[in-house]
């Protein structure tokens, strides 16, 4: 039987994304495949996680009675072959899952698709991740993802590029123009960056896109994981 390595489990509400505010129990995974300059999984240390085995999961998911669950991390996708065995059990109790991932590891997702209910997918522009481009992987991935309830997000910063804004949105169009897409601008010592294109970016996705959003990261304004 596999195991994972799990940083916590704790219930809050969603603060990012078209499901802010609602209550959900959150599982973070250990680890990610990329590191953005902003991401919080740098602040961790390397060994704080507790390793779990599928069985000891669903256990502590089932007792917590709580029905929206919400994998998140680093990257959940890593544990694919884990969540196989755990999202079954889930999916017989009813559960809701919502799947938070960097939109890279497609064949990874193929493994869980069918239990997953709610994907939010990060565009991760290069201009705001410092990072190369990744723009072929998340074509793919959206193309699968759309299969089920999607929206994607991008972390905006002072140093994103419009062009990037427009290749992002444009990947989106082709696959569904009515995908939500949203603008999450970047936290900064508990307001917001300064971002002086937010609404040139807005404006710019909304000609290709049906669902354009501005939304920030609500939990980090509430004081709340």
């Amino acid at each position: 039987m596999s195991k994972a390595r799990i940083i916590e489990m704790f219930t809050s509400i969603q603060g990012e994304g078209l499901y802010v505010g609602e209550r959900q129990l959150f599982i973070r995974f250990h680890g990610c495949n990329i590191s953005c300059r902003f991401c919080d999984e740098k602040k961790r240390k390397k060994d704080e996680f507790s390793e779990y085995e599928a069985s000891e999961l669903i256990k502590e998911i089932v007792i917590s009675g709580k029905r929206n669950i919400s994998l998140t991390g680093g990257e959940p996708l890593l544990h694919a072959d884990f969540l196989r065995e755990v999202l079954p059990a889930l999916k017989k109790e009813n559960r809701r899952i919502y799947l938070e991932t960097n939109g890279i590891l497609t064949a990874e997702l193929l493994k869980i698709l069918k239990y997953v209910d709610i994907i939010s997918m990060d565009f991760k522009l290069p201009s705001s991740t410092g990072l190369r481009p990744y723009w072929d992987e998340h074509s793919i991935f959206l193309k699968e993802a759309a299969k089920k309830e999607v929206f994607v997000k991008s972390v905006i910063i002072s140093q994103t590029l419009l062009s990037h804004i427009n290749t992002a949105a444009s990947i989106v169009e082709k696959v569904d123009k009515n995908i939500t897409f949203i603008l999450q601008p970047a936290s900064s010592n508990g307001g917001l960056e300064k971002i002086d294109l937010l609404p040139i970016f807005f404006e710019s996705a909304r000609e290709r896109l049906s669902n354009v959003r501005i939304i920030p990261q609500m939990h980090k304004f509430l004081g709340v994981k």
